[in-house]
């Protein structure tokens, strides 16, 4: 009996093998200290050193958005536990599978307010699907598979186990069959499609005369971006997606109809305003797109095709909710949808386009952010993965860069988390090793995780950064200027360091572009290296990003260029 016991540091090891993990992202710390100590009796388990948990983390993220697998990130207690919390907001806002494991005091210094000691399972419950307090080792196997079957299944998120320290030395047995099921009675999210909401869709699809889908993440986690592409053929309906479902639909297809909302095509907005039917598909209807949920879509019908219920009817009354994995819906509703154009409505469509064209690049003798993007789009033929953090570059990155069938496209979207643009480009080139990662950065973001550009260089991994450097927090600088009478201006400037010479000082080669003639030249320079790049764009100082509808807003509300 006791040949077959291992320590509980093992299992956990044994159980990631077996559900498929061959990356992992983290760093040691006292309380963690079994697991690492014996991660090198597992050659099939890499792991990344990252310089901050919240760095792990975002990796993590990007790793699991690129492969479709679980990401895994590793951190000690206390302060390293504590400093995932961010990234896994950020996993459960966009619905990203992860599995975080953290290190505890052991089990007798549990609640003495021993050193480095927090109850992070407490602090983790609202930016976390589920989450676990092991307290014996013969429990590890199976919460752990738990875990990856909650992480992965429904709707995706983060789920964290935390093992006191003493656990992971215990020694317990763990036995793991591919066949065997696991068994949650409390959850179930294998939803029963109701095919009478099918058919009520299908009606109201057939009939409609200005027909409009609206496409999110949930498509991309379904997989189910060539349903999507059909349906839309098949009706010939216009698509636009939100942020995150960017990459979903071609964006070099005739029916691609941009994103809508609060700096999406003004053209996308003014088309989900003027439809008779909105379909949205794998969209929690967010607000930087809804606004004003009164005055929202006033002019038509609602199908909302999700598979978490608790997003129906949430912000948006729906005539026909289907609950359902979106591969699975969209298999039963596309072959009852009508073979039909809408000739009439898709010129009206081309015609907003033409009047509302949002994508105009001013004229400048100034380097300007989306000069910047629309070049790289151009030089990498759209077919990139592309990360970014959040701010003016970010909705840069989403007007001006051109998301073909093959593109990638990571961004913070729900809890607009600046920092994530280093990290999870590490996350992503690990997942994707033969494909070009551009990560595309705020001045600002950029300096908030800074130090995994030791992670990069480390790795040698072949990310290129490009900053958008404007040396001020660009968006909050827009916002105080349009809302804020200007107040505060000063406190958004940002001393920021050269960062040439910081990327020099890992060892990453660094390039500086500060006018248009220059462009061109550095991103070929760029894409042609065979390791890390760091390119410091300087650009326009004081840019705004329009078109833009004010939080709350609506359509009629839409600004579409600076008034002079």
């Amino acid at each position: 009996m006791k040949e077959n016991l291992i320590k509980g540091s093992e299992i956990v090891c044994k159980a990631l093998i077996n559900e498929g993990v061959d990356t992992v992202f983290g760093i040691p710390g006292g309380a963690i200290l079994p697991l690492y100590g014996t991660l090198n009796k597992f050659p099939e388990l890499k792991h990344i050193l990252t310089r901050h948990e919240q760095g792990a983390c975002h990796a993590a993220d990007g790793y699991s958005r690129t492969t479709g697998k679980v990401g895994v990130a590793f951190a000690t207690s206390g302060p390293g536990a504590t400093n995932l919390i961010t990234g896994l907001a950020t996993a459960m806002m966009d619905s990203v599978p992860l599995v975080a494991i953290t290190g505890q005091v052991g089990r007798p210094a549990i609640g003495t307010d021993a050193f480095q000691e927090t109850d992070i399972t407490g602090a983790t419950l609202p930016v976390t699907k589920h989450n676990y307090l092991v307290m014996k080792a013969s429990d590890i196997g199976s919460v752990m598979h738990e875990a990856f079957h909650i992480a992965r299944t429904g709707r995706p998120g983060p789920v964290l186990i935390d093992i006191p320290k003493d656990v992971f030395d215990e020694l317990a047995e763990y036995d793991f069959s591919k066949d065997s099921k696991i068994d949650l009675p409390g959850y179930n999210p294998y939803l029963k499609i109701d095919q009478n909401q099918i058919e009520k869709a299908v009606d109201l699809i057939n009939e409609a005369k200005k027909p409009i889908i609206l496409a999110g993440h949930g498509v991309i986690i379904s997989k189910a971006q060539n349903k999507l592409l059909e349906i839309a053929e098949k009706a010939q309906i216009p698509v636009v997606t939100t942020l995150l479902g960017i990459s979903a639909f071609p964006e070099d297809h005739i029916l691609s109809t941009g994103f809508p909302g609060m700096h999406g095509m003004a053209y996308a907005s003014i088309a989900l305003d003027e439809a008779d039917l909105i379909i949205a598909i794998g969209s929690r209807f967010d607000d930087r797109i809804v606004g004003n949920a009164k005055r929202f879509g006033k002019n038509s019908k609602k199908i909302h095709i999700d598979i978490d219920p608790a997003e129906i009817n949430k912000t948006i009354s729906i005539e026909a909710p289907i609950l359902g994995d979106i591969n699975e819906v969209l298999g039963l509703l596309n072959p009852k949808v009508d073979s039909k154009t809408h000739p009439q409505w898709l010129k009206e469509v081309e015609h907003f386009k033409s009047e509302h064209p949002s994508l105009m690049i001013p004229e400048s003798e100034t380097l300007l952010g989306q000069q910047v993007i629309k070049t790289l789009s151009d030089l990498t033929d759209g077919n990139a993965v592309v990360c970014t953090g959040v701010g003016q570059h970010q909705m840069w990155a989403a007007q001006h860069y051109t998301f073909n069938k093959d593109s990638v496209w990571l961004s913070s979207g729900g809890l607009g988390t600046m920092g994530y643009e280093i990290p999870s480009a590490i996350g992503a080139q690990i997942g994707a090793p033969d494909k070009t990662v551009w990560s595309i950065c705020g001045d600002g973001g950029f300096q908030m995780t800074i130090g995994e550009l030791a992670t990069v260089a480390e790795n040698n991994l072949p990310i290129k950064y490009a900053i958008l450097n404007n040396n001020h927090l660009g968006m909050i600088t827009q916002w105080q200027d349009m809302f804020y009478n200007g107040q505060n201006m000063h406190e958004t400037y940002t001393g920021n360091p050269d960062f040439v010479k910081l990327a020099e000082a890992y060892g990453i080669k660094g390039i500086r572009v500060d006018n248009q003639n220059d462009l061109e030249k550095a991103i070929n320079e760029a894409n042609n290296h065979k390791g890390p790049v760091v390119v410091d764009f300087v650009i326009e100082k004081v840019d705004y990003v329009f078109p833009m509808i004010p939080a709350g807003g609506s359509v009629d509300q839409l600004i579409e260029e600076e008034k002079k």
